[in-house]
């Protein structure tokens, strides 16, 4: 009998940990490589936020099964967690009062992953040479070898640039200290760096929502905190999100309540605002749209415009992404935020995310590449296909187990039908499907009013 494969997993945060746990299941060995000093680095770096699903849906059911047995205590499955709350009743229980704790090497960046024996270049049995991984810990480089990987090593320390180009805007190195990425704990413990300042949040998805949600609160106990909103395109209702439409409730009333903030001018908007330019000047910041054109003078910036997937470490392996959105290309079509509708992505997994290299398979945030949008239970749907299909269970890799939540967000390219209707939660009119339609139907026009 061969031995058991062995399977190494890039990245301990939720989505990694649940692969080691399906892995371990299928009597393979897993090996998690994590490149923060605790397991869910990531996820510590956003501890303030609370996420837009419940327990219910942050829990996967092959890591379920590891932890019944220690006696852990189920969280109560409608309760919304924060990211620390996650970390603390589940990853870290997870991770060290399980088998899984024997798998983990925390401190250790994976730099290079190789075939053993084979350049890129070379073909002829490659795909039964085991990986070779690269990696750095305190005592310096280390080499580990595996049968198959799983790449879950997120986007999180990749952020998006501030420039509207994908490139960093002129000026963005020498003001870093002015800026921050991704979401800051603006009412915790980087309150005193935003109270009483002005600050600009650029970016229109989730986390730049959240933090002008929080600014304007701080405002509400600072008042002279001043929240700017720098919106590279002109309608700011595409941001508002599905409102009731949504059925992860706590993402649709996040909406609601920033519609709410935005008509009551409580958050100064800057519409088609491109950020060019970056420039210190004094105890300030310049920021500039449109080659300078415009400008607006800051104390800080949050740059909050997504995050990106760092392949560099692959560059050894034989890997397929798609040229717009940089994820595995079968599963493009399904989340390219210029082509992606109403509806919810639909669960998939190892067919999906196979790359051309046998036995490689990219996961998680990751696998969405520069798409805006992931859900935590999604991650674990594609690891357990993948940890299938690893074990030669072709049948349940192809399976499709879960029923995701429909997200009531629509984007479009031409008018919609009443049935996909777009722009945002209505702030009165309740038969208005978002606010545009609202003011569509207060001056008279019938059927859908956001086109």
């Amino acid at each position: 009998m061969s031995d058991p494969k062995t399977v190494a997993i890039i990245g301990a945060g939720p989505v990694g940990l649940a692969a080691a746990a399906h892995v371990l299941e299928r009597g393979m060995t897993p090996i998690v490589l994590e490149a923060g000093e605790n397991v869910g680095h990531a996820v510590r770096q956003w501890g303030h936020v609370q996420l837009f699903s419940p327990w219910a849906y942050n829990i996967d059911r092959a890591a379920e099964r590891l932890l019944k047995p220690t006696g852990w205590n189920s969280p109560d499955p409608q309760h919304y967690p924060t990211g620390a709350e996650l970390v603390e009743r589940y990853l870290e229980p997870l991770a060290l009062r399980t088998a899984l704790a024997r798998h983990i090497r925390t401190s250790s960046r994976v730099t290079d992953i190789s075939r053993a024996g084979f350049d890129k270049l070379k073909s002829q049995g490659r795909e039964y040479a085991p990986f070779e991984i690269r990696y750095q810990n305190g005592k310096g480089p280390e080499v580990t070898h595996a049968d198959a990987v799983i790449d879950v090593s997120g986007t999180w320390h990749s952020p998006n640039p501030a420039g509207a180009n994908g490139l960093p805007a002129i000026g963005e190195g020498p003001a870093k200290s002015r800026i921050a990425y991704g979401m800051p704990d603006v009412l915790g413990k980087e309150r005193v760096r935003y109270a009483g300042k002005t600050v600009a949040v650029l970016g229109a998805g989730h986390s730049a929502i959240g933090t002008l949600i929080d600014l304007a609160r701080l405002a509400d106990q600072e008042p002279e905190t001043r929240p700017v909103w720098l919106l590279r395109g002109t309608d700011p209702t595409r941001a508002f999100g599905g409102g009731a439409n949504d059925k992860l409730a706590a993402r649709g009333e996040l909406g609601s309540v920033f519609a709410r903030l935005v008509a009551e001018d409580r958050i100064r908007l800057e519409r088609g605002f491109r950020v060019s330019h970056l420039a210190v000047e004094g105890a300030g910041l310049i920021v500039g749209a449109d080659s300078g054109a415009r400008q607006v003078k800051v104390d800080e910036l949050i740059v909050a415009t997504g995050f990106r997937p760092e392949f560099a470490f692959l560059r050894e392996l034989r890997i397929e992404l798609d040229p717009t959105v940089e994820s595995p290309p079968a599963l493009a079509p399904l989340i390219d935020p210029n082509l992606h509708s109403c509806g919810t992505v639909r669960p998939h997994g190892a067919r999906e995310l196979a790359q051309p290299e046998p036995g490689f398979y990219i996961a998680g945030m990751k696998s969405y590449g520069r798409a805006p949008t992931f859900l935590m239970l999604t991650g674990y749907e594609q690891v357990r296909s993948i940890a299938a299909d690893i074990a030669g269970d072709k049948a349940a890799a192809g399976r499709v187990e879960l029923v995701l939540p429909e997200t009531g967000v629509c984007t479009r390219t031409a008018a919609p039908s009443a049935s996909q209707c777009c722009g945002g939660p209505a702030p009165t009119n309740v038969d208005a499907c978002c606010a545009a339609d609202a003011k569509a139907k207060q001056q008279g026009t019938t059927g859908c009013g956001c086109g």
